[in-house]
């Protein structure tokens, strides 16, 4: 049996004419903002305090987007008698975004959480040069890092948090202990 003719037409027309009655589900983005999935990846935030200057995250990215500068600096001794030690103070941190292909390497080998990902992406210019952002931009980006997602309530509690919480509690009881020896010699 053969078609007929102008079927395929009539077809056509009946499902632009459904397109047309329904409503549109188009958001139109400079006048809504988006619904972001949770830990959606935008740009990358800085958080200066736990960058060692390290350079893992320089030396692992693959298209070597990541600029660091840093210098030497002399600690003097924490205790009397003891020596003296350097430590790297970061100068510059910046971020090639015309570059990085937002893979995330430079994340994940971060030994000191120093790098996470941020939901902003507002963040075009008109010149390519402009796409460079230093640490200044990095850190602003830091504060809109959504928390991480919470434990479940049954799981194990890290070891750090352990680790500092029996430390902690030896402190106190050190401190209980001499508080009670110093009430005992000093009543007469």
């Amino acid at each position: 049996m053969s078609p007929i003719p102008g079927s395929g037409l009539a077809k056509g027309l009946a499902v632009t004419l459904r397109t047309m009655t329904k409503k549109t589900v188009t958001a139109q983005y400079p006048d809504t903002q988006p619904e972001l999935p949770p830990r959606s990846r935008g740009v990358i935030g800085l958080f200066e305090e736990n960058c060692t200057v390290c350079m893992l995250c320089a030396r692992e990215c693959p298209d070597w987007c990541i600029y660091i500068d840093s210098h030497k600096e002399t600690v003097p001794p924490a205790a009397p008698g003891g020596r003296e030690r350097s430590r790297n103070v970061l100068d510059r941190f910046a971020i090639d975004f015309s570059l990085c292909m937002y893979c995330g390497i430079c994340i994940e080998v971060c030994p000191f959480d120093a790098l996470f990902w941020s939901p902003e992406f507002e963040y075009a210019e008109t010149d390519i040069h402009e796409l460079t952002h230093e640490r200044d931009k990095l850190r602003e980006w830091m504060w809109t890092v959504p928390e991480p997602p919470a434990l479940d309530p049954g799981a194990e509690e890290p070891k750090e948090i352990a680790a500092a919480r029996k430390t902690a509690e030896k402190l106190a009881a050190q401190q209980a202990q001499q508080a009670h020896q110093s009430e005992e010699g000093g009543t007469p």
